[in-house]
């Protein structure tokens, strides 16, 4: 958790409730603009055994039975090039009883769809990779999002009888599958991942919020204005989470506790949300809390967001 001495009257504090493995570049960014971060993560990515299923699907992609791939995550871009490679591999080595691992690497391989990443950090972990994939080769939707990639053409054109492959996470993306599906696309996904609820996470918030009182005390004998924390929210699992321990803070809030100097918790209502898309800013909003939306998550997208609301908040 990374949180400085002293709550700046200011700026908002920003709580980066992003995973650990995709946190850092935001927290540094906002704080290399003045603002007080604290990493409480929501989301704790863990790999899930592949199935004989997941194979399958991966062996009718590489036979060009699908129209496209989206690939929705860093982490599951390095799963399934990982499985990827290894069936190439073993194709390889099945047709050449001479083929050494010089050869294999040196095949070049034809993508059997367009690859779309969502993200940049996603096409990163392809360009990275020791399969032949170009940049050329890989398509990024104008908006990293689920409206975004509906917008691209290589997905727009999709019509009934069409077929689509996603490598994702357990549970995401159902609007884009949704929307698809209702058109007739026929959608196959492989869950290289879930995401789970981190076993710090409640610690975490009860520890940053009783800092956060005794903070707020020392503004208040200055009478300094509080502004709202911000959260960062960038998926509907990581609000159902947030929201989970949020209302475990204000559990543990016992009739002893009320009659005491100690403050009340924070409820939901005492922050503003900065959520991904339209899905979660309807999600936030049917909750009448405070948010603002963006389009992606570039730390320069988010940190421009928050300074544009704090200078609204001044007019």
């Amino acid at each position: 958790m990374c949180c400085s001495a002293h709550l700046s009257a200011a700026l908002p504090v920003v709580i980066n409730t992003r995973p650990v493995e995709r946190a850092a570049p935001l927290t540094s960014h906002l704080q290399a603009a003045g603002f007080t971060v604290v990493d409480i993560p929501m989301l704790a990515l863990q790999l899930r055994p592949t199935a004989a299923a997941d194979i399958d699907i991966m062996r009718h992609w590489l036979a060009g039975d699908y129209q496209a791939l989206i690939i929705v995550s860093p982490t599951a871009a390095a799963s399934g090039l990982a499985a990827w490679q290894t069936l190439e591999s073993a194709k390889l080595l099945a047709n050449s009883s001479q083929a050494n691992n010089s050869q294999v690497a040196a095949v070049t391989v034809k993508l059997p769809s367009h690859v779309i990443a969502v993200g940049e950090a996603t096409a990163a972990v392809l360009h990275s990779a020791e399969l032949p994939i170009t940049s050329y080769d890989v398509r990024q939707p104008l908006l990293a999002n689920n409206e975004g990639m509906l917008a691209m053409p290589e997905i727009e054109r999709l019509q009934a009888g069409d077929k689509l492959l996603v490598w994702r996470g357990l549970g995401g993306r159902r609007l884009l599958v949704d929307t698809l599906q209702a058109r007739g696309v026929h959608i196959d996904s492989i869950a290289w991942y879930q995401r789970t609820m981190p076993d710090t996470a409640h610690a975490q918030y009860q520890h940053w919020q009783q800092q956060f009182h005794a903070q707020l005390n020392v503004q208040l004998s200055l009478q300094a204005k509080r502004p709202k924390p911000v959260v960062v929210i960038s998926s509907a699992t990581a609000f159902e989470h947030w929201t989970e321990v949020v209302a475990r803070a204000c559990q543990l809030f016992s009739a002893a506790d009320k009659d005491s100097a100690i403050a009340a918790p924070l409820t939901l209502a005492d922050f503003s949300y900065l959520v991904l898309g339209e899905r979660l800013a309807n999600m936030v909003a049917a909750q009448q809390l405070s948010y603002w939306r963006v389009e992606d998550l570039a730390p320069a997208t988010i940190l421009a967001a928050i300074q544009s609301e704090k200078r609204q908040s001044k007019n």
